[in-house]
């Protein structure tokens, strides 16, 4: 699961052509030089034969759209989708030179390979293994909850708790008329807590980058590919005496699946889709927890990097236009996202990872930066920063419980991690900014119940503003508790780099 957010150390325009800045601008324009870096890919181009997938990224209009794909065929490219009201094409070629070639074909912005290794035949932010509740534990748990009548395991829910969700549940459980759409792994709609609240009809396949919407299609390949199901327990697991509950009980679920089936890779043209597939079925929600492989950060001058930015960000703007509020996971490295070297030994994720210093001000993790996105990072019971979540002052818009593993709460289990929904009718904790934003997800579908008409940018101006900010802390940070200090807090009581606005507020939000 190499890009998991759990496991990571998780009227807006379509710009005519990508240029970021320091403060993160896109701004449209001609198409300009990108910005340079130290941090250009050190992957080799394509071995001749090697059939890579690639986005090809081009003006709108018909004309421009139909010459290019008339360009594609001549250098070797196959289409396989294209979206036409964003100017993004897939396309699979084994020309080691496709990518520069569409580069200077004319009404081509951008384009380059979306990978680096050949297509097979089929990554995350949660920290650490699954840790599986056994019958003997749910037992426990089920005692003392049934004993104040809650769900069954919500006594092992702290989170729930930590953010007032189990009282906003009693005022506004969520409407109906709200979708939260997880694009992950797969969601697993046969589990008893999820049946109730999932949307089959908002719910597709994008692995590959072209929606399959045949039944059952959404589901995960297999049960290791958990990540989305558990996800979507925390957001929405029905309060129908079965096991746990979700920030938002009553809203409707979607699963959209877009981890490879053998890597369990979250590719560009899959997160491209996904995004088009949720705008165009009326998600007002989406829930992000990945970064889109194979590049942990995404460099601008990096031409294949840089197509990559470009058509997520044409989608995810375009989803936005469409009314959809996206949120996603700041990541689980403890990474300074305001900082201007960081180092990344993980990229290329699907071949070999060749070590790079890079500047996050100009090179991107991916849909987390991107303009518009609401950026989410992770607190334990004790509402400070976890251990493992990336920060950074402006970068950060909210924060949310995900657990950590040193905070322990008084519950029946003792653990410190988020309980939630598995496939096979299965419950498990697990801790990482994956597990923060569809905390923050499930207070956005409870404020859009509260408030149906508002805007994305209204979503998340009222997402900010009913947070709770306990501001930096006075002493220096030490997440694991080892006697060195693992991060630094900038900023003040309003907004800071560890918590952005604040911690969500889900009573708050309904009331």
């Amino acid at each position: 699961m190499a890009h998991l957010r759990s496991r990571r150390r998780l009227a807006l325009a379509v710009p005519v052509a990508l240029s970021l800045t320091a403060s993160l601008g896109f701004l449209p324009g001609a198409a300009a030089a990108a910005p340079l870096t130290t941090a250009t890919s050190a992957a080799a181009s394509p071995a001749a034969g090697v059939e890579l997938a690639y986005v090809v990224n081009t003006k709108t209009d018909r004309h421009t759209i139909d010459s290019v794909k008339r360009a594609i065929a001549r250098a070797d490219g196959t289409v396989v989708v294209t979206y036409d009201k964003i100017g993004v094409i897939v396309v699979h070629s084994a020309n080691p030179d496709f990518g520069k070639q569409l580069r200077a074909v004319r009404g081509v912005q951008s384009a380059g390979a979306t990978r680096t290794a050949p297509l097979t035949a089929a990554g995350t932010t949660d920290e650490g293994a699954a840790q599986y509740l056994t019958k003997a534990q749910a037992a426990k748990v089920a005692a003392r909850s049934t004993a104040s009548g809650e769900e069954p395991l919500e006594a092992d829910q702290w989170d729930l708790r930590a953010i007032g969700a189990d009282k906003a549940a009693k005022i506004n459980p969520g409407s109906r008329n709200v979708t939260v759409a997880v694009i992950d792994t797969g969601v697993d709609d046969t589990h008893p807590d999820l049946a109730p609240n999932f949307s089959a009809t908002q719910s597709a396949n994008c692995v590959g980058g072209k929606a399959d919407t045949s039944y059952g299609a959404w589901r995960p390949a297999n049960a290791d590919h958990y990540h989305g199901t558990h996800v979507a327990g925390e957001i929405a697991a029905a309060r129908n005496g079965i096991g746990v509950a979700g920030v938002a009980p009553n809203v409707k679920v979607a699963g959209i699946k877009v981890a490879d089936p053998v890597s369990e890779l979250f590719y560009p043209e899959s997160v491209v889709c996904a995004f088009v597939f949720a705008a165009d079925h009326g998600v007002e929600v989406t829930n992000n927890s990945y970064y889109v492989d194979p590049w942990l950060y995404n460099c601008m001058d990096d031409p294949d990097q840089r197509a990559i930015v470009d058509a997520v960000n044409r989608a995810q703007l375009y989803a936005q236009r469409k009314g959809t509020l996206n949120l996603a996971s700041a990541g689980n490295s403890n990474d300074d996202l305001d900082s201007h070297a960081l180092a990344d030994d993980s990229s290329p994720d699907d071949s070999t990872a060749v070590p790079r210093t890079v500047d996050p001000h100009e090179c991107f993790d991916v849909p987390t930066q991107l303009p518009g996105v609401v950026t989410v990072s992770a607190t334990g019971v004790a509402s400070t920063k976890s251990y493992y979540s990336s920060y950074g002052d402006g970068v950060i818009d909210i924060a949310a419980p995900g657990g950590d593993k040193f905070q322990i709460p008084d519950t029946p289990s003792k653990n410190g991690r988020i309980l939630s929904t598995m496939p096979n009718n299965e419950y498990a904790f697990l801790q990482g900014t994956s597990m923060a934003s569809p905390h923050a997800a499930g207070v956005a579908a409870l404020l859009k119940s509260a408030h149906p008409s508002a805007t994305p940018a209204k979503l998340q101006a009222l997402l900010k503003a009913q947070a709770d900010n306990p501001g930096c802390p006075a002493d220096p940070y030490d997440g694991d508790g080892d006697g060195v200090v693992d991060a630094t807090c900038v900023g003040g009581k309003r907004v800071n780099g560890f918590y952005g606005f604040g911690i969500i507020n889900a009573l708050r939000a309904v009331k």
